[in-house]
């Protein structure tokens, strides 16, 4: 990967300084080259090229521009061997990221009531854009929901555009939210739900997400989607990950529906 993004900085002109930032389990490497940002990303060939509409290239089209996130400036995709590439030359955000190290949140941030309605908005604008992918299928909630929560998969999921993967590693204060290659048509809720997840190891902030979100998670369909966010967090548990999380995902999920979740007999969803 390194070698691959000194690759990508070659022929995209740039020349970078700051030190490499990895992605989850090192299939994406980004460093800064001056007021740029280049984040280049990893997968089988068999996955080459983009799909229209999707992705960070989608995001820059289709997003409204009043929702803050990197502009995108260049895109070069290839492949090599068995791996595809593709680096996406964006913005370098120089505010702080909410929790650098991790998703989950395990202090307090802080963020004033003015981050809290830029956040609002920023949402309700997304979500008058059109999505193309749709994340978190119907197929997926119809099998987690009895593995992971221990309830029947629901009758119908409404769905809005959404960010997908909004957790507090992706925002920063001021806010800006990063990392778009999830975005599209997420179950109601499924946003709000997520980030108030990844917010229980602090009991004010996630009183906050509620509070901000109530219009939405406080609703029948609202409910559906936070269940879908918890469902895939328990999937994340089984899978290793979480471990402080954990109990308190389990508890939100019985507050929510009246049912202690099932130990996980495996991570994967069964058939």
């Amino acid at each position: 990967m390194e070698a691959v993004h000194k690759t990508a900085a070659k022929y995209l002109g740039l020349t970078c300084t700051g030190g490499p930032v990895w992605g989850f389990q090192g299939c994406t490497l980004s460093r800064q080259a001056g007021d740029r940002w280049l984040r280049v990303s990893a997968t089988a060939a068999a996955n080459f090229g983009r799909k229209e509409g999707e992705g960070i290239v989608g995001a820059s089209v289709r997003v409204p521009d009043d929702v803050p996130r990197p502009k995108l400036h260049d895109v070069l995709d290839w492949t090599e061997g068995s791996y595809a590439y593709a680096a996406d030359v964006l913005d370098f955000i120089p505010h702080p990221v909410v929790s650098p190290h991790r998703p989950d949140l395990d202090q307090d941030p802080g963020l004033s009531d003015e981050w809290w309605s830029t956040l609002r908005r920023a949402l309700a604008r997304l979500g008058q854009a059109t999505g193309v992918r749709t994340t978190i299928r119907d197929s997926w909630i119809e099998k987690a929901f009895p593995q992971f929560l221990g309830i029947p998969g629901p009758g119908k999921v409404e769905r809005t555009t959404g960010h997908g993967d909004l957790h507090w590693g992706n925002i920063t204060a001021p806010l800006v939210i990063l990392d778009w290659e999830r975005w599209g048509l997420v179950p109601v809720g499924y946003d709000a739900g997520l980030l108030h997840a990844n917010s229980l190891l602090v009991p004010d902030v996630a009183a906050r997400v509620r509070a901000e979100f109530a219009p939405v998670l406080d609703t029948p369909v609202g409910r559906i989607g936070e269940l879908a966010a918890l469902a895939e967090m328990l999937q994340a548990v089984a899978r290793g990950w979480y471990p402080e999380l954990a109990p308190h995902l389990g508890a939100r999920a019985t507050e929510l529906t009246g049912v202690k979740p099932p130990a996980p007999i495996t991570s994967e969803i069964l058939a």
